[in-house]
């Protein structure tokens, strides 16, 4: 999970109802049903997350004994709550990991206009290789520099138009066109990041194109964060969803530059980064040769191993064959300070908090009575080692995602007390909203501005793997403006939290805790899943979301479903 201090934008209200609502961007009408909350057990909320973070668990570090211990007392508690087996069976999805670990890392050279420079590994660059290979070697591979490195049908925008990338190594700006927006208006959404213009997609689309490598030239502020950050995330063990073929569709290297090195190459390619960056934020822009080229190699050691991912449903009556996720990681940090006196990051917000909601929310629902769609509790691994469960379950789905509905993802919950708002990851990019926006109206709280969605923080945590194939997500945050305190109160709860404990081992579980916010929470992500099982509507991305064409395509193929 990452951290970070981000509200809603702004929602109108809109009363629940069980009749057809118009939808508030006027796409076809939605069927939301009024539903009743239960009480929701905040013993149970107590319990699930006092135990998850002991240090018993030893802070839940997949394929530790760890993991063994956590994912045997989530088939406990799912069983107990009143769920059955997800996977045809079984509590079970195993998720093949692989850690590739890149060591002796030849500079990168680059060769422009008979200049030969070299960058060394870390202070100027960093590099990885997505395939299980022993040897990573690049000799003279022609530098070509596109843009942002979109390739956008639905927007008429395709950085690598009229380029044949084999062989090539893509250069490639962070964030999208519209960053440097002061509004959200634009092709990509204005200040607001669209998926593209994250790095994931920028190294997946260079796979697709053929490239044989691709480096991303680091800005900070676009970025949202420093070169530290890529340096130590980007050197060390990298996990990976074990891939067929060993990640051989992947480019042989990903990378990353400092923006001076980026410049230095430009300059002696006879290029201005500067112009060809403006040049870029235009349609039609149309990738440039640089007449240059880089080598380089290292060498990789792998690992392979297996996790769990735990699955637990609550079947339907009316229409078992559609599916509400809910979805929260149940991995953490494990032993993240060996040799101190404390060693373990215990991970009680992060994210012992989020898989005890799946245990409380499923009781609370199998108490009720099934719902006329199937409810399924996903409880994901390797969360923190880039969202690597929930991939694999994305990239495998037990329940075909063209029949499942949507889903609401659970990171972290906040013990900062009642708010009178929640923060929405992402707000207005589905139909989802609407349903967001009744069960808001019905607990009476309210949504409010976003103030950062140039972070791109809805493509940081595990709804996205979903989202990302077209299904619909939300990702619902604790409120900023608390009841007692307001924003400033709310404030200081993240400082606080963020300072002291998260990713650290001061993330543990604290007996005076005020569970009241999470009880206000609860309540809201109870209503969303049940409006969701309990209406005849197909929710859909927003037109001209990203995500819009990929559920398109796949609710045209699907014989069933959306």
């Amino acid at each position: 999970m990452i951290r970070h201090i981000l509200t809603a934008g702004a929602l109108a209200a809109l009363a629940a109802c069980n009749v057809a609502v118009e939808d508030q961007q006027g796409d076809a009408a939605l069927d939301i049903p009024e539903v009743q909350v239960p009480e929701i057990s905040i013993e149970t909320m107590k319990e699930v997350t006092r135990t998850l973070s002991s240090d018993e668990f030893e802070g839940r570090l997949p394929g530790t004994a760890g993991e063994a211990k956590t994912v045997a007392y989530l088939v406990e508690q799912f069983a107990k709550a009143g769920l059955q087996p997800g996977n045809n069976g079984s509590w079970f999805q195993e998720v093949p990991l692989v850690e590739i670990t890149g060591r002796d890392f030849a500079p990168l050279t680059v060769k422009a206009d008979g200049e030969t420079m070299d960058f060394d590994f870390g202070d100027d660059w960093v590099g990885v290789s997505y395939r299980e290979t022993p040897t990573t070697d690049i000799e003279n591979s022609e530098l070509v520099f596109v843009g942002y490195g979109i390739n956008a049908p639905e927007k008429g925008w395709n950085d690598y138009e009229g380029v044949d990338m084999t062989g090539k190594t893509a250069v490639i700006l962070i964030n999208d066109p519209d960053y440097e927006a002061e509004t959200l208006d634009g092709d990509f959404n204005g200040k607001a990041m669209t998926y593209y213009g994250r790095w994931t997609y920028k190294y997946e689309e260079a796979a697709r194109q053929g490239a044989t490598g691709a480096i991303i030239v680091h800005d900070t502020y676009p970025a949202s964060y420093g070169w530290t950050t890529v340096q130590n995330s980007w050197s060390g063990p990298q996990a990976y969803a074990q891939r067929e073929g060993g990640g051989a569709d992947q480019t042989a290297m990903n990378g990353w530059v400092q923006k001076g090195v980026a410049e230095r190459i430009l300059t002696a390619s006879g290029h201005d980064l500067a112009e060809l960056s403006a040049a870029a934020k235009r349609k039609g822009f149309k990738p440039v040769d640089l007449g240059a080229t880089i080598s380089t190699s290292f060498n990789n050691d792998s690992r392979t191993f297996s996790s769990k991912n735990v699955i637990g449903m609550l079947p339907g009556t009316a229409r078992p064959d559609e599916y509400v996720l809910h979805t929260a990681h149940w991995d953490h940090l494990g032993r993240c300070a060996p040799g101190e006196a404390d060693e373990i990051c215990n991970g009680a917000v992060d994210n012992a908090t989020g898989t005890a909601a799946l245990v409380a929310l499923a009781e609370a629902h199998a108490k009720a009575g099934a719902a006329d769609r199937s409810l399924v509790f996903l409880a994901v691994t390797a969360e923190e080692q880039g969202l690597l469960g929930s991939e694999y379950y994305g990239a495998n789905p037990v329940f075909p995602l063209e029949q499942t509905v949507g889903g609401v993802n659970m990171d972290a919950l906040s013990l900062a007390g009642p708010a009178k708002d929640v923060t929405v990851v992402g707000p207005d990019k589905s139909q989802l909203d609407d349903f967001l926006t009744a069960a808001l109206t019905a607990e009476k709280r309210t949504g409010t501005p976003n103030p950062s969605p140039e972070a791109g923080y809805y493509y940081r945590s595990d709804h996205f793997s979903m989202a990302k194939r077209g299904l619909p997500m939300l990702y619902v945050d604790g409120g900023q403006d608390l009841v007692d305190g307001g924003t400033a109160a709310g404030e200081a709860y993240e400082t606080r939290y963020r300072d002291e404990a998260y990713h650290a081992v001061g993330d543990e579980y604290d007996e005076n805790w005020d569970w009241s916010g999470v009880e206000q929470d609860l309540r809201l992500f109870y209503r969303l899943g049940r409006m969701m099982a309990m209406s005849t509507a197909w929710p859909n991305w927003r037109e001209g979301d990203e995500f819009r064409r990929i559920r398109d395509e796949a609710c045209t193929a699907a014989e069933g479903g959306c």
